[in-house]
């Protein structure tokens, strides 16, 4: 992730721009405070799965995962949400 300053923004924002579509994030900083940031336009699920398992952050067998058991279960007729509401108060 690369930091820039609105000035140094102005100068070189074709070259910000090819590294955002290189798939760099950009900084923009104002007195050294970050204000905004420029980013690459989300790629299609596909392609991130493949840079994230490119990258080394993702791995997966392929297979199906199985189901799990639910960890809790209710009984009666009361919700997750009156539990919750019941519990904060």
């Amino acid at each position: 992730m690369r930091q820039v300053g609105i000035r140094q923004l102005k100068t070189h924002l074709s070259g910000c721009l090819k590294q955002v579509q290189a798939g760099r994030t950009v900084v923009v900083t104002h007195r050294g405070q970050p204000v905004g940031r420029i980013i690459p336009i989300a790629a299609t699920l596909p392609q991130r799965l493949a840079s994230l398992r490119d990258a080394g952050h993702l791995a997966w067998s392929g297979r199906r995962l199985r189901r799990c058991r639910p960890i809790a279960r209710l009984r009666g007729r009361r919700t997750v949400a009156t539990l919750l509401l019941e519990d904060r108060e």
